[in-house]
């Protein structure tokens, strides 16, 4: 096992708790089974603004860690044997 291949162990094993803590931190949306038949949907000021809430940080931060580890997987599988031949 290389020294490159043990950073990006320990890299995508924090990207693996950190994606988890942060799935965890996230609200769940309730869906009920009339809003989902009715097609009914709150427009308020909060769903408006939604972007500058700490639960759209939450999701954007979700977003790229999950990124950074889809990315990291491929370049463990697919780059790295080719580098260690």
């Amino acid at each position: 096992m290389t020294v490159l291949e043990m950073i990006l162990g320990g890299v995508l094993l924090v990207a693996c708790v950190l994606i988890t803590i942060i799935c965890l931190m996230q609200e769940q949306k309730p869906q009920n089974a009339t809003s989902a038949l009715s097609g009914a949907s709150n427009d308020s000021f909060y769903d408006k603004n939604r972007g500058r809430t700490k639960e759209a940080r939450l999701k954007k931060f979700t977003t790229i860690l999950t990124i950074l580890f889809f990315v990291i997987v491929l370049f463990m599988d697919i780059a790295l044997p080719l580098i260690n031949k």
